[in-house]
């Protein structure tokens, strides 16, 4: 059978999609570009804003559209959330966001039995991890590891928490299997990433947490990177920054999830924490880390957000100085509290984005300049036009002349900026 698959929304999404991608193969199957005429075509869907929810379903109807013949499925926390609504499109398979394996024995199912199928649990209710295979489909340079799933965090504009279920955990010795597992595939990176990799090991009950699960990964895997998915500001401590700050091989790039940098809007938005705790965390990290760099997401517009506290939060990130930012206009999220609040028009949303962005562009290009004259270790990942691409440690892209460099790092010095990254050359004799 051949097999499409498109994947929406966030890196869990990506690396469940990869895993299932590993099985269809295993299991004699052949996997065909979700353009291209397919047997069966899946949308793993994405649920964290209604903006999320039109695209699964325009997904679902092209795929539709591009071979009525075939099987168009339907998984991930779209169809979770909105099943019913899922099964109106007129596909024929409608999943949740769990149990991955079984969801394709139900798509191998369907192509033979030609009837809908719709198979939701109650994601509320779920206890276990599922483990899939860790690891990535095309370049063999960076892999993704989920050791998390779920969140119990309820911010009043996220359904997500709906979506997942509880916090379940991978358990440590099946993470250390399947790092060492990666590292004899080749990969030179992995990156950690869950739901709420914060909320690693609370269900384990014997005392684990994800610093524990970090150094284990830094030393099981020396020679590859350890970077680090989305972090909860409150979980850097100083025991945190302590224990992880003597492992070179973990990446000092710290995505901290801000979302408003005034504290009156975090408490509409059942943040657990305020500006002062945010700043104490970037303290933390930049004064345990080398050329440390913290990244982050922010909302605009979010409901009865003042002039005056947009103002706040565009001083607060002038103050903590980002390296990079990734920034949203508030969308309503029907099913959340947030929903029920006193909204801020469209084009005031639109407008602080505009001018939350502008702030964000200047300390990017401030802190890329910071970078030039420095020496970074690059993990080359793809050529483009006569130069190599790849990354630093900091996770700043950088662009050298040169060839057959893929899956290779080098130390690199960095002469000056590249569009939006860095350029440098390569220097002999300092390879990694």
């Amino acid at each position: 059978m051949r097999v499409a698959i498109c994947t929406l929304g966030c890196k869990v999404n990506q690396y469940e999609t990869q895993a299932m991608e590993q099985e269809l193969l295993r299991r004699g199957h052949t996997l065909v570009e979700f353009e291209a005429e397919a047997d069966a075509y899946v949308v793993n869907t994405c649920s964290v804003t209604a903006v999320s929810d039109k695209k699964s379903r325009q997904m679902l109807r092209r795929a539709k559209k591009q071979n009525p013949a075939a099987v168009v499925a339907a998984c991930g926390c779209y169809s979770q959330t909105h099943s019913e609504e899922a099964a109106g499109l007129g596909i024929d398979i409608v999943a949740g966001s769990g149990d991955r394996m079984a969801f394709l024995d139900l798509l191998e199912r369907s192509a033979q039995e030609k009837r809908c199928i719709v198979q939701v649990d109650e994601a509320l209710k779920r206890r276990e991890f599922e483990i899939l295979p860790a690891g990535g489909m095309a370049e063999r340079t960076r892999a993704m590891l989920k050791v998390e799933d779920g969140c119990v965090n309820f911010c009043s504009y996220c359904i997500i928490p709906y979506a997942r279920g509880p916090i379940r955990s991978l358990p440590m010795a099946e993470a250390k299997r399947q790092l060492l597992q990666l590292q004899s595939e080749g990969y030179r990176e992995v990156v950690i990433t869950g739901i709420e990799i914060c909320g690693y090991g609370k269900d384990l009950k014997d005392g684990t947490d994800i610093v524990d699960l970090v150094e284990m990964a830094a030393q099981t895997v020396p020679e590859m990177r350890i970077r680090l998915g989305s972090l909860e500001p409150r979980t850097v401590t100083e025991e945190f920054c302590r224990r992880l700050a003597p492992y070179r091989n973990l990446c000092p790039q710290f995505h901290l999830s801000l979302q408003s940098g005034s504290d009156a809007t975090l408490k509409r938005m059942n943040r657990k924490y305020d500006t002062a705790r945010f700043m104490e965390s970037v303290r933390l990290l930049r004064a345990h880390f080398e050329n440390v760099a913290i990244t982050t997401d922010l909302i605009t517009g979010f409901p009865q957000e003042t002039e005056e506290e947009f103002c706040e939060t565009l001083a607060f990130i002038r103050a903590v100085g980002f390296a990079d930012m990734h920034i949203f206009p508030y969308s309503i999220r029907p099913g959340t509290p947030a929903a029920g609040m006193e909204q801020i028009e469209k084009s005031v949303k639109e407008e602080r984005a505009a001018r939350a962005a502008a702030v964000a562009a200047e300390m990017h290009r401030e802190y890329l300049l910071s970078c030039v004259g420095q020496r970074f270790e690059v993990l080359f990942e793809q050529e483009k036009n006569g130069h190599f691409l790849g990354h630093a440690p900091n996770y700043m892209p950088v662009s050298v002349e040169g060839t057959d460099l893929h899956n290779k790092v080098l130390a690199v010095e960095i002469t000056g900026l590249h569009g939006d990254g860095l350029s440098g050359i390569i220097v002999e004799g300092a390879n990694a």
